[in-house]
């Protein structure tokens, strides 16, 4: 019983900060915006080659087999 005691109040002692906020919410500036939307940009610019090589190599996959030509030489 004594263990139980000690633990539900070490839990409530830890938790107890979560609560010590506030409850005014205050809005994102602009520059959190421009700071989300740049990366957002690097993030896009880079699926752009992504789909592109994952299209080639479904081509490659799915596309029948050609023949290979070979150069003989004298």
């Amino acid at each position: 019983m004594k263990s139980l005691l000690k633990a539900i109040a070490l839990t409530l002692a830890a938790c107890s900060s979560a609560f010590a906020a506030g409850s005014a919410s205050e809005d994102a500036g602009l520059l959190v915006y421009l700071f989300a939307g740049f990366f957002a940009v690097i993030i896009i610019t880079q699926l752009v080659p992504a789909t592109i090589l994952l299209f080639g190599m479904l081509k490659g996959i799915f596309s029948p087999e050609s023949k290979s030509t070979t150069v003989k030489t004298k």
